[in-house]
């Protein structure tokens, strides 16, 4: 594993938001949801591509806290604009767990 140092990892913006609408995608490559998710004030709402379908419902994912990196450049996916990346545990045969906080948390507090 590849050290990095605590400057690196500063550079990471990590926040919470809570998903606000969660559709199918089948214009991605892999099973895939689009996911609108709020920020809070201070950065809005941001789209994001997750591949989550294999555990995950769009009906479940609704109102669920997530924990997401918001400083990537946009990335287009299949014509859909990605604009952060939602993180979660990669587990057999790629089936993500998302990462979200224990307790229900103010949209777009800092992870640090």
């Amino acid at each position: 594993m590849e050290e990095i140092k605590w400057k690196d990892f500063e550079k990471i913006d990590l926040r919470v938001g809570s998903i606000l609408k969660a559709e199918s995608f089948p214009e991605a490559r892999k099973p895939a949801y689009k996911l609108k998710i709020n920020f809070g004030e201070q950065l809005g709402v941001m789209n994001s591509s997750a591949q989550i379908t294999r555990r995950y419902t769009t009906q479940e994912l609704i109102g669920r806290q997530v924990i997401a990196v918001v400083n990537f450049p946009v990335k287009r996916i299949a014509g859909f604009k990605s604009e952060c990346l939602v993180l979660g545990v990669l587990g057999e045969d790629e089936d993500v767990v998302l990462l979200s906080p224990g307790q229900k948390v103010k949209d777009g507090l800092k992870i640090g």
